[in-house]
C-alpha cells in the first residue's frame, strides 16, 4: 500500500476515535494500493486497524499478480465471507464502515456482534483523498491537457449535421483512440433547447443556426479523470445570447477568482452566483457550482452555497457556472478544473472562453 496515504487514514482515524475500519469502495482501494478490483457482487473489504495487522478480503476469482502491500485473506464462493471478515475485528472497539458498503454484508456483520458500534467511515477517506499530491496533480493536468485537445476538434463538428446521439458516440470514440480507457461520465452534446437542460439526455435532435451547443467531455486518462465545459454557437449568435454568454463567462472568472487557500468553498460558489443574481438571471443557474473531481469525475467536496469547508491546497474541483433560459432555447455553461495553489489556483484547462461562432458550410 501507498504508506503516505495510509500513514494519513491511520493518522485522521486515531484523531477521530475510530481504531478500526472497512474499505470496500474500489477507488479507494485503489487509492491504497494502486490496483484496481471490480467485484461485482462479491465481498471485496480492506480491513485497518490503528494498531496494523491490516487485511483484504478478496474473492479466489481475483487473483492477485502482484504484492499489494496488504495480507491477502481468500475465500471462495461456498465460504461465509463476512464471518471470514469478522475473525480481524476487534469485538469491543468502534469500527468505521465504508458508506458505500452494501447493507446485506454490514447487517451480516452486525449479527456476528463484531464492533462496538459502527460508524461513517468513509469521511476519513474522502477527506484524504480530496487532497492530491504531486503525482495526483501531474496526471490531472495532463488530463485536462488530452481533453483541451479534444475540445478542438469537437467543436467544429456542430455544423456538420450530426444529431447529438451522433455527435456523442463521435466523442467517446476521440477518447478511446487518444488512449483515454473511457469517459469520465456521459458526454453533454445538447442543441439549443437541449443545451438549456443542464443534465439533457442526449437524444435524435440536431442543431440550427443560431442554437447554443453545450460541450460538456471528460474522459479517463492514466485512471484520472478530465472534464470540461465549453458553449459555441451555429452560424451565428443573438444580442440575447452573447450577454447570457458574457455573463456566465464572466461569473466564472470571479469563481476562478475566489478559489484559493483560505476561502471557502461556499465563497467560490456566491462568487459566481451573485454576480449572475446581479444581472438578473439568478432563477436560472440551477445547479450547485462544481464539484471535486480526481479518480471520480464527481468527488466528496462539492463547490455549492453551503459547503463551508475551508479551500486548502491541493484541491482540485469545477467551477462551472450556467444560465439556462429553456423558454428562449438558450443554454450557456462554462466549465474548467483548477488546482489550489499557494497562493490562489492554476486552471487546468487552456482552451479558449471567447465566444465561438462556428461557420455553417
Amino acid at each position: 500500500m501507498d504508506q503516505a496515504k495510509l500513514g494519513k487514514i491511520l493518522e485522521k482515524m486515531n484523531e477521530q476515535g475510530m481504531p478500526q475500519m472497512i474499505i470496500s469502495d474500489p477507488p479507494a482501494i485503489f487509492y491504497l494500493t494502486g490496483k484496481w478490483i471490480i467485484p461485482g457482487e462479491r465481498m471485496l473489504a480492506l480491513y485497518l486497524n490503528v494498531n496494523g495487522n491490516h487485511k483484504l478480503v478478496i474473492n479466489k476469482l481475483f487473483p492477485q499478480e502482484r504484492d499489494l502491500g496488504v495480507e491477502l485473506v481468500w475465500y471462495d464462493d461456498v465460504e461465509d465471507a463476512v464471518e471470514i471478515l469478522s475473525q480481524f475485528v476487534e469485538k469491543d472497539k468502534p469500527i468505521g464502515i465504508d458508506k458505500v458498503w452494501p447493507a446485506r454484508f454490514l447487517l451480516r456483520l452486525q449479527e456476528l456482534g463484531a464492533g462496538s458500534k459502527f460508524l461513517n467511515g468513509s469521511m476519513i477517506v474522502d477527506y484524504v483523498r480530496m487532497i492530491k499530491n504531486e503525482e495526483e496533480q501531474e496526471k490531472m493536468r495532463k488530463a485536462s491537457l488530452a481533453n483541451d485537445e479534444i475540445m478542438e476538434k469537437l467543436i467544429p463538428l456542430v455544423v456538420k449535421g450530426y444529431d447529438e446521439i451522433e455527435l456523442n458516440k463521435i466523442v467517446r470514440d476521440m477518447y478511446a483512440e487518444t488512449g483515454h480507457s473511457g469517459v469520465s461520465f456521459d458526454p453533454i452534446t445538447g442543441y439549443g433547447k437541449s443545451g438549456a437542460d443542464p443534465h439533457h439526455v442526449t437524444d435524435h435532435t440536431k442543431g440550427k443556426r443560431g442554437d447554443s451547443v453545450v460541450l460538456d467531455i471528460g474522459g479517463i486518462l492514466d485512471d484520472y479523470c478530465s472534464d470540461m465545459t465549453r458553449t459555441v454557437f451555429i452560424g451565428e449568435v443573438s444580442d440575447r445570447a452573447r450577454e447570457v454568454y458574457e455573463v456566465v463567462k464572466e461569473a466564472q472568472r470571479l469563481g476562478i477568482e475566489a478559489a484559493k487557500p483560505g476561502n471557502r468553498m461556499c465563497d467560490v460558489d456566491l462568487a459566481c452566483r451573485n454576480y449572475i443574481e446581479s444581472k438578473g438571471f439568478g432563477e436560472y443557474f440551477t445547479h450547485r457550482t462544481g464539484h471535486s473531481i480526481g479518480m471520480e469525475d464527481h468527488e466528496f467536496g462539492d463547490v455549492s452555497s453551503v459547503n463551508e469547508d475551508i479551500i486548502q491546497v491541493g484541491q482540485v474541483f469545477s467551477i462551472e457556472p450556467g444560465i439556462y433560459l429553456l423558454d428562449e432555447g438558450i443554454g450557456v455553461r462554462i466549465e474548467d478544473l483548477v488546482l489550489i495553489t499557494e497562493d490562489g489556483c492554476e486552471v487546468l484547462n487552456k482552451f479558449t472562453k471567447d465566444l465561438i461562432v462556428v461557420p455553417e458550410e
